[in-house]
């Protein structure tokens, strides 16, 4: 979620690569993105056998939080990391920690080893998320971006959700322990593959890292959430303990405002707490991350616990709520994108999500299946309306400079919210559950370990075995209903959300799946502005491709197979040095023969000159291409009109970001599909 400073707008791109280069570094990238999406919630169904295993079930909340804290830490830290040290290689290191956590996940005894591995594991998924997005964006051409970015989101989407169903496959038919031992060959396999086949990028001025904000508000975070996990457990919440984790917290989170104001580049600019949209998007991010991702942790418990069913089962069980999120991502995210409007959304969304928790803290032994697919459905339905619009609603209303932050910063909210809605199901679970389990146990006369073990508890008499899954429903019920108030409250919050119209390109990426699931993002301006321009070229893409436009407003005379040529050389000569006609056809993967006539043609025409196998362009055809670079440049700020700012400062860097990425529409010209021989 760092800041990106204007001389990191000006990144040292990679040579151009050919297409089937370029999908086998989009399958390497997803490979990442899919892996670090899957460990947040494959524990869920797991987490019962795991426990009945390793024992401590008063930190089973940590399983999970400890991943999404570190996930959180390592996304703020990455994008400066990959500046500094080239994307290819951060994204590589983070496979490794990724291996290296996932090898002590499977191979730990004892729960505190369990959780200092899932932070590994969430340092190396931060990492990997936001490197993949970044070298999505280093790697393919604007013109096709869109639809790859889509994808990489669409896999983090179903991955997050659907990883329950395969956590309880590995725990049924394996063990609990391969849903960490799975990763390791497929990060070896995706580090070997980048390692062949992603280009080295970096950029070309040192950027500014806030280690200061991170580390404080890395510190103040995890303060505030042992304090919520060990209060009424470990310690009384009176406990000088508590207080003073609690005290901790409140200290390191005001000094990192106040070292925020300070900073050069800050982690998070307090500047973005003035706008309306920013701040309540915000609170509405943490809100749908808490219901979300502490409903998904703890209702597979709920059915493998009280309804007798094994963790496969309870994975597949949940599907209603993930159905119903997906209904209602995809719903609203075409309306929004057709309408402009987004208020409503999130309002309808928290009232629907409320109606859902509590009908589920209604739950016992006695309901029926279709009853809890139907509260499950209604839960997520409301949980598909309100996080939707978050991000989208942001990135419309932010002026250009703060247009990484901001973003970066809603998803940051979100992974937050996951955190503490995992710690606090996760403590109101443990303190209510402990003395009715204990009256429970004392009453069937059965062992701690026969009703800690679902599958144990499922071989027990109906008789013995009532008063314990009374005890398991009454619990997890009591968790469901106090959470019941956390989405009123987001339903009070969103009335409160600014309606701002949305510009063209925000309301062509409301439809996009990745969107809606609020992908850790690059922090980068240029790169998210890109994405903006990718959508505009894609949604303009089927009814004019403004190519033959360009050259005629242009006023140049050249056809679009020289403009395209010309546009090569210029590419390869400022990336390299040197442009030959081998290096152009092998990147195209055409016949070097095909294009030749073409720089023969411009050639004659004194638009370019030989030396040996170097092509370099002539003065006359430098300037053609600098009217091409122009037109381009005219035409990306007559699409871009809504982002027109007053602040000067913020007007520079736009014309900057549209300065590039001219230069990049040039450089990505697609190849006409016949290529005259120039007689």
């Amino acid at each position: 979620m760092t800041g990106v400073s204007v001389t990191a707008d000006k990144p040292v791109p990679p040579p151009p690569l050919s297409r089937s280069r370029r999908n086998v570094v989009f399958g390497t990238v997803a490979l990442g993105m899919l892996m670090a999406a899957l460990d947040s919630t494959i524990v869920s169904t797991a987490l019962p056998t795991i426990v009945a295993d390793l024992g401590g079930a008063g930190h089973m909340a940590w399983v999970v939080t400890s991943y999404l804290v570190a996930e959180a830490i390592a996304t703020a830290l990455s994008g400066k990391f990959g500046d500094l040290f080239g994307r290819k290689l951060v994204f590589q290191i983070s496979g490794g920690i990724f291996i290296v956590g996932s090898m002590i996940a499977g191979l730990s005894h004892g729960m505190t080893l369990l959780i200092v591995a899932r932070a590994i594991q969430g340092l190396g998924a931060g990492g990997l998320m936001v490197t993949s997005m970044a070298l999505i964006a280093d790697v393919i051409p604007l013109r096709e971006r869109g639809k790859y970015q889509g994808a990489l989101g669409a896999v983090f989407g179903i991955t997050t959700v659907l990883g329950p169903t395969l956590g309880g496959l590995f725990t049924d038919h394996l063990s609990w322990r391969w849903c960490f031992y799975v990763n390791v060959p497929v990060a070896i396999v995706m580090i070997v593959a980048a390692a062949r086949t992603i280009p080295m990028t970096r950029a070309v001025v040192r950027p500014i890292v806030d280690y200061l904000g991170i580390a404080l508000v890395a510190v103040g975070v995890t303060c505030l959430i042992l304090g919520l996990e060990w209060g009424g457990q470990e310690y009384a919440w009176t406990s000088p303990t508590i207080i003073g984790l609690f005290a901790a917290a409140a200290v390191l989170l005001a000094l990192f405002v106040a070292a925020e104001f300070r900073a050069r580049e800050p982690m998070l600019p307090m500047h973005l707490f003035r706008s309306n949209v920013f701040t309540v998007c915000s609170i509405l991010s943490f809100i749908v991350g808490f219901a979300l991702l502490g409903a998904m942790t703890y209702l597979p418990a709920y059915l493998q616990y009280v309804e007798g069913v094994s963790a496969t089962a309870s994975g597949i069980r949940t599907l209603p709520l993930v159905v119903g999120l997906f209904f209602t991502s995809i719903l609203s995210g075409n309306i929004v994108g057709k309408t402009g409007h987004y208020k409503a959304f999130p309002i309808i969304g928290c009232a629907v999500m409320a109606v859902g928790l509590y009908l589920m803290s209604t739950m016992g032994p006695d309901t029926g299946v279709w009853q809890m697919s139907l509260y499950m459905l209604i839960l997520g339905l409301g949980v598909g309306l309100a996080m939707q619009v978050l991000t989208i609603a942001v990135q419309n209303s932010v002026p250009y400079s703060d247009l990484g932050t901001a973003t970066s910063g809603v998803t940051f909210f979100r992974t937050i919210g996951s955190a503490f809605g995992t710690t606090v199901f996760g403590t109101l679970y443990t303190n209510q559950l402990r003395p009715e389990l204990e009256a429970a146990l004392r009453e069937s006369r059965v062992l701690p370990q026969a009703a800690q073990n679902p599958a144990l508890l499922r071989e027990l008499p109906a008789r013995q075995a009532a008063p314990i899954i009374h005890a398991y429903a009454d619990s997890i019920d009591f968790v469901f209903r106090w959470v019941v108030p956390v989405a009123l409250l987001g339903f009070v919050v969103a009335w409160f959300l600014k309606q701002v119209t949305l510009r063209d390109s925000a309301r062509a990426e409301a439809t996009d799946v990745g969107e809606q699931f609020s992908v850790p993002d690059s922090a980068d301006r240029l790169v998210q502005l890109e994405r903006c321009v990718a959508r505009v070229l894609g949604k303009l893409r089927d009814n004019t491709v403004p190519d033959p436009g360009i050259l005629a407003a242009a006023g140049s005379s050249l056809g679009r197979d020289e403009a395209w040529a010309l546009g090569q050389v210029q590419m390869y000569n400022r990336l390299r040095g040197i442009a030959t006609l081998d290096d152009i056809a092998r990147t195209h993967w055409i016949p070097a023969e095909l294009i030749d006539p073409v720089y023969v043609k411009a050639e004659r025409e004194g638009l370019l000159h030989r030396d040996g196998d170097a092509l370099a362009l002539t003065d006359k055809g430098i300037q053609e291409v600098d009217r091409v670079r122009v037109a381009w440049k005219r035409w990306l700020a007559s699409q871009l009109t809504d982002w027109d700012s007053t602040d000067p400062v913020d007007r520079a860097l736009l014309d900057q970001a549209i300065d590039n990425i001219a230069t990049k529409l040039l450089d990505e010209a697609d190849r006409p599909d016949v290529l005259p021989v120039g007689r």
